[in-house]
């Protein structure tokens, strides 16, 4: 993709013109990507839930699923979940690319296409979410976890809770965070005009949001997996943790889960 392209559509009718040069530019595909690919996520997650009422949908986990058929099912839960959460925190690493993109466009340079970058980000979550589901099959068979998707007791949804909370704090999770938070200088660094390398790109970008991010998305077995209320949450806290600018954010989201823990934990002693 080069500024030289800038002509190569005027046989068109005017307005096929003009929405080609504009889906030429890379920031306008960065956006169309992260919302496209954002809404794929929620939408197959609200199709899995269409046999739910609207508010079982928003409150509670979704029914359990066996068999075959089920594990397969539970893949496409984890690959929609990945997508629904995770593209809207990567969505600040794939405008840098494509404010860096743009720039090289208009000096006449060659660039590749955001969707690869999007690309190689996606393909590291969505192996996540194999091993994600092949854990989560691994674990209602074993009675760990209920047949809605959850923990089966409050001390092992505590203890998911603290152990993410103590990840928080973790130099491995800053480290991470800190290279999801300063997308502009690893591009800067590693800039690459081949589409396999910008692929690259992508996906060392998605191994840093992963070192980032893991402990927070094993969270949804304590909460239930295909937990509206919980998947909002959790993207929602993600995101903001990348677009911070210091680690007062995430220590208190690790303190806040650490107390949840305890909560749950403390909830089995005063019970018995």
């Amino acid at each position: 993709m080069t500024a030289a392209h800038s002509h190569s559509l005027t046989h068109l009718p005017p307005a096929a013109t003009r929405l080609g040069h504009a889906f030429a530019r890379p920031k306008i595909i960065a956006i169309v990507c992260v919302v496209a690919l954002t809404s794929l996520g929620w939408g197959t997650l609200g199709l899995m839930s269409a046999e739910q009422s609207f508010l079982s949908a928003l409150c509670r986990p979704a029914a359990g699923l066996t068999g075959v058929s089920g594990a397969a099912m539970i893949w496409l839960m984890w690959c929609a979940m990945t997508l629904a959460m995770m593209l809207p925190t990567a969505g600040g690493m794939i405008w840098t690319y494509a404010e860096i993109a743009d720039t090289a466009v208009k000096k006449g340079e060659r660039i590749v296409s955001p969707l690869t970058l999007a690309a190689g980000y996606a393909t590291v979550w969505l192996g996540f979410a194999a091993v994600a589901a092949a854990l989560q099959a691994a674990l209602i068979r074993a009675g760990v976890l209920t047949p809605t998707f959850a923990a089966s007791s409050a001390l092992l949804s505590g203890a998911i809770f603290i152990s993410a909370g103590a990840y928080q704090f973790s130099e491995f999770k800053h480290v991470c965070l800190k290279a999801c938070q300063q997308p502009f200088q690893f591009f800067f660094v590693n800039w690459t005009t081949s589409a396999r390398g910008v692929f690259r790109l992508g996906f060392r970008q998605g191994l840093f949001c992963l070192g980032c991010c893991w402990a927070m998305m094993l969270v949804m077995f304590a909460a239930g997996a295909m937990n509206v209320v919980w998947m909002a949450a959790l993207g929602a806290i993600m995101t903001i943790e990348k677009m911070s600018t210091n680690v007062r954010f995430t220590r208190a989201v690790g303190f806040a889960f650490v107390g949840i823990g305890a909560a749950f934990i403390a909830s089995v002693f005063f019970a018995s």
